[in-house]
């Protein structure tokens, strides 16, 4: 029988398969074992030591009392030789999975995943949010969300959007992040239209992009390990700071209450 830690990683009912294939190995890099669920499968089977909200499509404004606006903008620039392989790779793959990936708002999502998130809090269970899942962490606790972001950007910079880690943010020293990523800037990749804009209750800013002061990463005061990041760090399976946020994933589910 496996021993190993189990994390529940929730995703759509349909696509997003390449991000669940490299949250799945980052964990089990990390000495976990991922578990998928979805709105469908919700019950994962096994006990569950950690959560994972996974990413994609945007969080339903009706959550937080905002009525949906209008719908881009990539630009893709390698940064070293490695990142520019790497992203290569996950680009292939995405395109490879990408069918469903371009979505409406999934109620039934947004509903299990909130249910995981209380669950987090219920259990004192670790949760890491990626994209999206930082984006849901906030709206479950009371939160808002910028529903478009491109006016947050000067007009000759823009919202660069890439799988390759283009995006330098600042971690708050003193903050859980920059215990795990140990540094004080980190760069890292960006797929989002949305972003935080009012924090939800008990969170606070734990890293920002500058210098558009977009919030990057949020976390929960207190002991929990509690954390959403806007960027995808399972897309960054070569930043070595990149998989500590697994690692400590991992360890804190290991750890008793």
């Amino acid at each position: 029988m496996d021993q190993r830690l189990c994390i529940a990683v929730s995703g759509p009912e349909r696509g997003g398969l390449s991000a669940w294939l490299m949250t799945a190995w980052a964990i089990r890099r990390a000495g976990g074992r991922a578990v998928r669920v979805t709105a469908s499968r919700s019950e994962p089977g096994v006990p569950i030591h950690g959560i994972v909200i996974g990413g994609g499509s945007d969080v339903d404004p009706l959550h937080y009392g905002e009525e949906p606006h209008d719908d881009d903008n990539d630009n893709d620039k390698p940064s070293s030789l490695l990142d520019w392989l790497v992203g290569l790779l996950l680009v292939i793959l995405r395109t490879l999975f990408a069918r469903h990936r371009r979505q409406g708002y999934d109620s039934a999502r947004d509903q299990l995943e909130q249910r995981l998130i209380r669950q987090a809090l219920q259990e004192n269970l670790p949760l890491l949010g990626i994209c999206r899942g930082a984006q849901l962490l906030n709206v479950t606790l009371g939160g808002t969300l910028h529903q478009k972001i491109d006016h947050l950007y000067a007009e000759d910079s823009g919202n660069v959007r890439s799988i390759l880690p283009r995006k330098e943010v600042e971690i708050a020293d003193g903050s859980r992040l920059h215990d795990i990523l140990q540094r004080p800037q980190t760069r890292v990749n960006a797929l989002h239209e949305q972003s935080i804009r009012d924090l939800g209750d008990g969170l606070v800013v734990s890293a920002i992009e500058q210098p558009s002061g977009i919030v990057q990463a949020i976390e929960r005061e207190g002991a929990q390990f509690l954390i959403g990041v806007q960027w995808h760090p399972e897309y960054l399976p070569q930043r070595e700071e990149q998989q500590a946020l697994f690692r400590a994933l991992v360890r804190c589910a290991g750890t008793p209450d």
